[in-house]
């Protein structure tokens, strides 16, 4: 049993055989590599090459460390609980900054991707002001603000999860310190504290998905204007990415985050996060490689330099 000062958690993480866990953990510790060295090499590359250095691979660096840092915030930690024999223990200490960290940077990436569609309508729809709108100081401030949001805003709501009084048990049906879970053990009235988490959420996600649904329509209406069908492709290849991001990232987090009732079923929970922290940051990388022809050639020619200094 646990009371609301106990020191630890204990997490469930994904119960079956021994084979169905290490199958689970070949897969994901595969899924969580190519997702570090997917957005490493996306940062390396945005940051040496010099045809890469304008505002949309900026934000495109900075989005590659969120990603990183989201999914290292709690993927190697289930990795290791997979090669458990048992239940993981979690500090209360270590669990809520697992969930502070986790909530924040993943606000913080949501600022940051309602910054990009607002970039590619300057780029697209008033390409003369471009340079004027999106300069170095302006690119600088909202990465700074999306950081200093997600961090403050987070705040309240991990320290009212952890003021609650958790009586019921100390065993969470996850692989995290995931707060549906938390609030499902708690035996005080939550309901309020529920109600204002989703406010929030649709706040947060509804607030930086505005500028995708404001400007996409400009940015396709103008771009459908474009005279030469390589000036289209080439205009087209530049959001596709952004926008696929954009659904794939916004509906997992949707089904997450904005629902009055935090304390869905664990396999609820248990997939979505997973979508959230595995799936989605495993094909981002290929999303935003595959469409950009400028990427795609600074990579080879940046592979080009280090086969030719390999043989030289």
């Amino acid at each position: 049993m646990l009371g609301n000062h106990s020191s630890e958690f204990y997490l469930l993480g994904f119960p079956g055989s021994p084979e169905l866990r290490h199958t689970l953990f070949a897969t994901f510790f595969l899924f969580y590599s190519v997702t570090v060295m997917g957005n490493m090499l996306i940062i390396v590359i945005v940051s040496v090459d010099k045809r890469l250095q304008s505002p949309m691979y900026f934000f495109l660096g900075y989005l590659s460390v969120l990603e990183i840092l989201i999914t290292s915030v709690a993927v190697p930690l289930m990795l290791w609980g997979l090669l458990l024999p048992g239940m993981q223990a979690i500090s209360l200490t270590a669990g809520s900054a697992q969930l502070y960290l986790y909530l924040s940077l993943g606000t913080s990436e949501f600022i940051l991707m309602g910054a990009m569609p607002v970039d590619r309508y300057v780029a697209v729809c008033n390409p003369l002001r471009y340079n004027i709108i999106m300069n170095s100081h302006t690119c600088t401030w909202v990465v700074i603000v999306s950081w200093v949001f997600g961090f403050l805003f987070h705040i309240w709501p991990v320290c009212a999860t952890f003021q609650l009084t958790f009586l019921k048990s100390n065993v969470l049906d996850h692989f995290l310190c995931d707060r549906g879970q938390l609030l499902k053990l708690s035996c005080d009235d939550s309901h309020f504290t529920q109600f204002i988490l989703f406010l929030m959420a649709v706040f947060v996600i509804n607030g930086a998905l505005i500028p995708t649904i404001i400007s996409y329509p400009y940015i396709i209406s103008t771009i459908l204007k474009i005279p030469s069908a390589s000036g289209r492709r080439k205009a087209f290849s530049t959001c596709a990415s952004h926008f696929t991001f954009v659904v794939i990232g916004y509906g997992t987090c949707l089904f997450l985050y904005v629902k009055p009732k935090q304390t869905q079923a664990a396999e609820y929970n248990r997939v979505a996060s997973l979508m959230v922290l595995v799936v989605t940051p495993f094909l981002n990388p290929f999303i935003f490689t595959l469409w950009n022809d400028r990427f795609i050639k600074a990579f080879q020619d940046i592979m080009k330099r280090c086969w030719q200094l390999l043989r030289g």
